[in-house]
């Protein structure tokens, strides 16, 4: 069977911990196989380590843009927000976080996710980017503050996506994209899939959330950038569209939403 040449963007991927520490070049060559043109690596992993992990990752592949922020789960970590803006100004960073409310594990103390969320949005407003926000079990909340600090005005999206269409469109109207990881592949996972069919595509972006959540065939495994394309056909298959129409318009839309330039295509 001859495969379709699409192109397609891994927005969100965590590529620069001991998970790829041995075969990075390998998941880097299979993913450009697999016609994902462009990675976002989140930097926002073991505090400040993760920040600056992920920048060497972009300044080392041109493939490979980045993001930098305080996760949830570090957020006891000092408002250092000087150091974070420091980061951020770097030109392949090309959004905030990801930050927002884990009440799910709750690994950082409620307090303290707020104080670093609320210091993040501001650093978004102060250099225009947009957020990458991380929820569980808190969309409500993390919402809340949100618009409470008019987020509408840079944008964001609510990575690895699990609720409904109505709060998707809730999302929408505050200028927010939401971003489907491998969980979407998932056979039980009917509440995703129903939001999925019901979201439009315009919305909607695809990740890997690598090394986390790979889909199914790879369930279980560790997963990579070249998944996406799993999770892109699946979406494909729950809206009846083509591969080719869901990867031209989730490609698009997080090259727009990212402010990545074009790929020079042979």
């Amino acid at each position: 069977m001859n495969k379709e040449r699409i192109e397609l963007i891994d927005s969100h991927a965590h590529l620069d911990g001991k998970d790829f520490a041995n075969d990075l070049e390998e998941v880097i060559e299979r993913a450009q196989k697999a016609d994902i043109s462009t990675i976002i690596n989140i930097g926002a992993t073991d505090g400040f380590l993760g920040a600056e992990r992920s920048l060497k990752l972009a300044e080392q592949y041109d493939m490979i843009w980045c993001t930098v922020g305080i996760h949830p789960h570090d957020a006891r970590q000092p408002s250092d927000l000087a150091r974070l803006r420091e980061l951020a100004q770097h030109p392949k960073v090309r959004a905030i976080g990801e930050t927002g409310l884990d009440f799910f594990k709750e690994w950082s103390p409620k307090e303290d996710q707020y104080r670093w969320f609320r210091l993040q949005v501001e650093l978004a407003h102060e250099l225009q980017l947009p957020i990458i926000i991380h929820s569980r079990d808190a969309a409500e909340e993390c919402l809340t503050v949100l618009t409470e600090m008019e987020a509408e005005r840079v944008g964001g999206v609510f990575h690895c996506f699990a609720e409904s269409a109505d709060f998707a469109a809730r999302l929408h109207k505050c200028n927010f994209m939401v971003s489907f990881p491998g969980i979407l592949t998932f056979p039980k996972a009917f509440a995703i899939h129903e939001a999925a069919t019901q979201i439009p595509l315009e919305q909607i972006m695809l990740e890997t959330d690598s090394p986390y959540l790979a889909p199914v065939p790879f369930r279980g495994k560790r997963c990579e950038s070249a998944y996406v394309r799993h999770t892109a056909q699946h979406l494909a298959t729950l809206k009846n569209e083509s591969l080719e129409t869901i990867a031209q318009i989730t490609t698009k839309n997080a090259r727009r939403f990212y402010k990545l330039p074009e790929v020079n295509k042979q």
